[in-house]
């Protein structure tokens, strides 16, 4: 549980973390766009070696990126099998019964493998040099457009924030509770399937009152503060592009013409 890393904000004085969040957003977005236009191996390369100038400026320490990508360690794996036998490309390299393995399903394995690690790994940087706060201005500030077909910016976008910043909350509770309930003798890791999604029980049901408790003191945090959404409200530090973001946003624009040219 401590390996998700979404929803965390990893405090430092960097550039990435000094860009505007709208800058980062954007910039997120083209990235990963990019991720599923690249055909050439040297696309990928150049898309990781952007990446790792991005880790290295942000001094986010490369644990947190790892930590976030056991998370999805199984389904990546499932991913490259589903990949490398269903793919019927190339020549035949081995059989496994019915299984046939190409070289054109080792080929689509390794790439789609690598596209959803660096895919996973820009999202995380974007939220780990990125505020709850900033989020939130952000993500109003995209949705903007569309308040003329009734959709509330405001709302969605604290919804976002409030959805991602209470998970941290929810992984800590589901720890004391596991580590509670181990304390008493309950067991996680043995028996079957059914047994282990049985032991689960105790866990759940704390956690969701919890959850739910832990809402409602939300709740009424912000109804005491007079919260009534994003009507007549100003803020405290008002959104402003500077030169480094006009910088990073030729420098972003600059990386997707060279990975899909290359």
């Amino acid at each position: 549980m401590k390996n998700i890393t979404i929803g965390q904000y990893y405090p430092a004085d960097s550039i990435i973390h000094k860009l505007d969040p709208r800058t980062k957003l954007f910039s997120t977005v083209a990235y990963i766009t990019v991720l599923f236009m690249v055909r050439s191996v040297w696309g990928y390369v150049a898309a990781l070696a952007a990446l790792l100038v991005v880790i290295f400026v942000s001094t986010v320490p490369p644990r947190y990126l790892l930590r976030g990508l056991r998370t999805i360690f199984f389904f990546i794996i499932i991913t490259a099998v589903l990949n490398i036998f269903f793919t019927r490309e190339g020549e035949v390299l081995f059989t496994l019964g019915f299984l046939h393995v190409t070289q054109g399903g080792l080929f689509h394995a390794g790439r789609m493998v690598f596209r959803l690690i660096l895919l996973i790994s820009g999202s995380s940087v974007f939220t780990l040099t990125t505020t709850p706060t900033q989020f939130t201005d952000a993500i109003e500030f995209v949705l903007k457009p569309f308040t003329k077909i009734g959709l509330n910016a405001h709302q969605f976008a604290m919804l976002m924030t409030l959805t991602l910043g209470i998970i941290p909350s929810l992984i800590e509770s589901t720890d004391k509770i596991m580590k509670a309930q181990m304390a008493r003798g309950a067991s996680f890791d043995t028996g079957g399937l059914i047994k282990k999604a049985k032991s689960m029980i105790p866990v759940l049901v704390p956690l969701f009152v919890s959850a739910f408790m832990r809402a409602e003191d939300l709740a009424t945090g912000m109804e005491a503060r007079c919260y009534r959404g994003a009507h007549g409200r100003t803020k405290m530090r008002v959104l402003k592009f500077k030169i480094r973001d006009l910088i990073a946003f030729f420098l972003i624009a600059g990386f997707c013409v060279l990975v899909v040219k290359i």
